[in-house]
Order: C-alpha cells, then sequence, then structure tokens
C-alpha cells in the first residue's frame, strides 16, 4: 500500500508540474513563462512536502489540544494509534459546527489529526472511533502527502493561470507587433489545466477514501459504526455548510461544498451510499468469518 501511494505521488507531481511548465510556456509564447511555471512547480513541491499540515490546520483555523483539554479524545486517539501501529500524531480542534475531520503532515512522524467541534457533539463514542481509524489509515498508507501536493500544486496552478493571463493580455507589445502571449495558452492556464488538476486530484482521492475506509473496519472491528457516522456527517453537513479553502477539500472525511448537481460531478469523495455499502459488505464479511471460526 504505501509503494503505490509513493508511485501516485509521484505521478500527481509531474502531471501537476507538467501542467505548470507547459501551460507557463504557452501562455507567454516563449522560455521564460516556462522557467516560470518551473519556479512554480519547484516551490510548490517543496512547499507541500514540508509546510502542509500548517497550511491545512490555518485554512481551518485549527487549535492545538493536549490530554488535560481533552481526555476522553486524547485516550481514543492514543488506543486507535496503538492498534494501527503508528506513533502518537499531534491533536486539534477546528472551532466550527460544521462535523469532519482530517488528516495531514507529510509522514507518520510528523502527523497530525484534526476534528471540528461538531463532530464530538453529534457522534457517539464507536462512530467517533471509526472516523478517528479512518484519518489514522491515511496517516498509514502516506496518504496525507497525497492531499497536500494536490491541494497545492492545483492552487499554484490556478494562480499562475492568473497571473501570466493578465501578462498576456496586458503585457509588452512583441518586434512583431503581438502583445502578450499565446491566447490557446491562456486557455489552457485559465480553465483547462485547474479542470485537468482537479481530475488528477479526484482519480486519486475517491479510491483513497475507499481504503480507508477498509482501514478503519481492521483497525476498529467495527464498520457498521463508520458507515452511521458517514451518513450523520452527511446529513448535518448539509444543513452546517464548512467554511474554508475549497484548495484542501480533499484531506476532509467528507466533502462539505459540493452541493449542486453540476458540483457533484467534481466531487473529490465517493457518494456516501458507495461507501456506507462497501462498509455494510466488510460487516457481513466479518460476522461470516467469526461463524466459520466458531464453527
Amino acid at each position: 500500500m504505501y509503494r503505490g501511494n509513493q508511485i501516485k505521488t509521484a505521478a500527481l507531481l509531474g502531471l501537476l508540474s507538467g501542467i505548470l511548465v507547459l501551460g507557463g510556456y504557452w501562455a507567454t509564447g516563449n522560455e521564460q513563462g516556462a522557467i516560470i511555471g518551473l519556479i512554480f512547480a519547484a516551490i510548490s513541491s517543496f512547499g507541500s512536502w514540508f509546510y502542509s499540515d500548517k497550511a491545512a490546520l490555518a485554512a481551518y483555523r485549527a487549535q492545538p489540544i493536549s490530554r488535560d483539554d481533552a481526555s476522553e479524545l486524547y485516550d481514543m486517539v492514543a488506543n486507535l494509534t496503538k492498534k494501527a501501529d503508528l506513533p502518537m500524531p499531534k491533536l486539534f480542534v477546528v472551532p466550527t459546527q460544521t462535523p469532519n475531520a482530517f488528516a495531514t503532515g507529510r509522514d507518520p512522524n510528523h502527523a497530525t489529526v484534526a476534528v471540528t467541534q461538531g463532530i464530538m457533539q453529534i457522534l457517539d463514542k464507536d462512530e467517533l472511533a471509526g472516523v478517528i481509524a479512518h484519518e489514522l489509515t491515511h496517516i498509514k498508507n502516506r496518504d496525507t502527502l497525497t492531499q497536500a501536493v494536490a491541494g497545492t500544486l492545483g492552487g499554484a496552478i490556478t494562480f499562475l493561470g492568473r497571473m501570466l493571463t493578465f501578462g498576456a493580455l496586458y503585457g509588452p507589445v512583441s518586434r512583431d507587433n503581438r502583445q502578450g502571449g499565446n491566447p490557446i495558452g491562456v486557455l489552457i492556464l485559465v480553465v483547462l489545466a485547474p479542470i485537468s488538476a482537479s481530475i488528477i486530484q479526484m482519480a486519486i482521492s475517491r479510491t483513497r477514501e475507499f481504503s480507508a475506509d477498509r482501514g478503519a473496519a481492521e483497525i476498529t472491528g467495527n464498520p457498521l459504526a463508520l458507515a452511521s457516522a458517514l451518513q450523520k456527517l452527511e446529513s448535518v453537513g448539509k444543513q452546517v455548510p464548512m467554511n474554508g479553502n475549497p484548495a484542501f477539500e480533499p484531506v476532509l472525511i467528507m466533502n462539505p461544498f459540493s452541493t449542486s448537481s453540476l458540483q457533484s460531478l467534481f466531487r473529490t469523495h465517493p457518494l456516501t451510499e458507495d461507501r456506507v455499502s462497501q462498509l455494510q459488505e466488510i460487516a457481513k464479511q466479518q460476522k461470516n468469518y467469526t461463524t466459520m471460526t466458531l464453527n
């Protein structure tokens, strides 16, 4: 699993970095745009690797907590972390009533789990344990790095597109009396590049969520508790939208922004009913295995 996620992360870096470099070249019509794109790719890649946890936590105004602040939550995470054979992550609470959670960090030794105030209020102990186990699986599979790379480079593509578009439209006139760069490149950066980045993120994100749900079921031995939690999160989340940077949407356990039919085409998470169906099937398999063992 770890090696597979390493390959996915490398592919994601390469594809998104390539979009930055080629888009910059086509937008300006010369090597200068490609160099600008390459610089953005290098800075974004390093930043997403080293500062991913800080960026995500800042985006949702998460606050650190210790065992003295929330002993029950801390002990629950410590117990699940031990079962998952992971180092104890840092714990944060997001000051919002929207029920959600996420994990971040470049590796298990620099990991963070964050939960919202809302999720602790609407979920029972078993359901919350399922959510925490889901996030710990993301950490164990190194998904947190993939999430950070996707969000950071996706944002860089959008920002670079706007910057180079301005230069293409209002930049100095060239020797052949053309102002700015290639209009096709402008189109690529303004429209096609962000869409391509989103598609790349979604291709990895949806598979990753299913995998994390399976991992949570293995850690807790209670897949139906997580299924119940997901249903509650979707129901309440629609009533209390979560404010934050959409670029970090993939790190959350539940899609908090996409509500319209058009937006649902670009979901970073699988449909909740599909995730619940998978967890129910896992529960049946666990029950059949227990029955066979007892017999």
